[in-house]
């Protein structure tokens, strides 16, 4: 089963293509661009037109059952999810059928709250090196589970 990476502004590129890698799993870093190409054979940069939802549309035409997707994009998952695939945020966060429609609704509130007041920005704390961990756990499991 293929690992799907939303890759513009993904912070474990890296984390990805090693645990893909190492269980000898096809991973595919879908971006508009600006990506250094991989030579390893198991890693595929995919890079789609310019567009605002070109790089999601293109992962949840493809995304199905067992596959894995890492993203930062609410609504990607939500469709990736509908789907049947398993999705990863890249604090390790599992976004599931039981989680995403909470999820969609706070992302849906802080939007609308940063449109009232154009001085509330930023979606909160950096990402840490506890999240990176967090991550390639939540991956490891991931990829187990895909593996059946």
């Amino acid at each position: 089963m293929p690992i799907y990476v939303d890759a513009d502004a993904c912070p474990v590129k890296d984390e990805v293509a090693r645990v893909g890698t190492r269980h000898r799993q096809q991973v595919f870093i879908v971006s508009n661009g600006g990506l250094r190409l991989s030579t390893n054979p198991l890693i595929q940069t995919i890079i789609v037109a310019e567009g605002p939802d070109a790089a999601d549309d293109w992962i949840a035409e493809r995304a199905g059952p067992g596959d894995i997707v890492i993203t930062g994009d609410i609504p990607l998952a939500a469709r990736c999810i509908a789907a049947g695939a398993q999705v990863l945020k890249h604090d390790g966060t599992e976004l599931t059928p039981a989680n995403i429609g909470n999820v969609l609704a706070t992302r849906d509130l802080m939007a609308d709250l940063r449109a009232m007041d154009p001085f509330r920005q930023g979606s909160g704390r950096a990402f840490q090196k506890a999240d990176r961990t967090r991550f390639l756990n939540a991956l490891e499991r991931a990829v187990r589970r895909s593996a059946g």
